[in-house]
């Protein structure tokens, strides 16, 4: 799956790892030992968290593309 929500991905010290958040999807993350093992996992986890959502009749937020920041 080729999700549609934005991906913040980041290198972290204190893990010593890099680090996936999906900003549209409340608490959604994964992490990775490399930049392409961090978007797979994260890919999984967005799957995983649709999923769930689902089954718990929760709301899916539509993919809104790139954030505009200030």
């Amino acid at each position: 799956m080729k999700s549609k929500y934005e991906i913040l991905i980041y290198w972290s010290d204190e893990d010593s790892a890099f680090v996936a958040e999906v900003p549209e999807l409340p608490g959604c993350m994964a992490d990775g030992k490399t930049y392409q093992e961090v978007l797979s996992n994260v890919e999984q986890i967005i799957a995983e968290w649709i999923e769930t959502a689902e089954r718990l009749g929760r709301p899916i937020p539509q993919p809104k593309g790139r954030l505009v920041y200030a």
